[in-house]
């Protein structure tokens, strides 16, 4: 089993999160806030997660508190807010820190020192494709939306 699906994660409203459960996915992975201007970004996630989950596809979504502190909310209210604005049904954790001297053992797989994309995750909505191996098949800055045509392409090309 590779070092990403051997983590296991908080779960949003307690128990815990095995990232071994998406060993047969590609994965999405989007560290995600609730007052953030590119929070819409949600909608597009959701759709991906619809269009591409029967192919072997999912989001995972990882609240975050660390960018200006617009991820404020308990868990109750962060999966309240995405149920109720954005539909969400792709799996959350509970909050982590993608930065810092406490940054998450999935962040610093994902960008720490010896990554194949290292460096600080910029903002809210910063996204890394996961192959089903563990592998880290790109980095999406915060910028880049769901429906980015080099996003879908990325997301096409780990499918096929």
């Amino acid at each position: 089993m590779s070092a990403f699906h051997q983590l296991v994660l908080p779960g949003l409203g307690g128990g815990e999160l095995s990232l071994a459960e998406f060993g047969d996915r590609i994965t999405l992975v989007v560290n995600v806030a609730s007052q953030c201007g590119l929070t819409p970004q949600y909608a597009g996630l959701e759709q991906l997660h619809q269009q591409y989950h029967g192919r072997g596809f999912s989001v995972l979504g990882i609240p975050c508190n660390q960018f200006a502190g617009q991820e404020p909310g308990s868990d109750d209210e962060i999966r309240t807010f995405c149920t109720l604005n954005y539909g969400v049904s792709f799996p959350l954790s509970g909050k982590l820190e993608v930065n810092g001297p406490q940054r998450h053992p999935l962040y610093r797989l994902l960008a720490g020192e010896g990554a194949d994309f290292p460096g600080d995750i910029t903002w809210n909505f910063e996204k890394f494709l996961v192959a089903m191996d563990g592998r880290v098949l790109a980095r999406f800055s915060p910028r880049t939306t769901p429906d980015d045509p080099a996003l879908i392409q990325a997301i096409e090309s780990a499918l096929a």
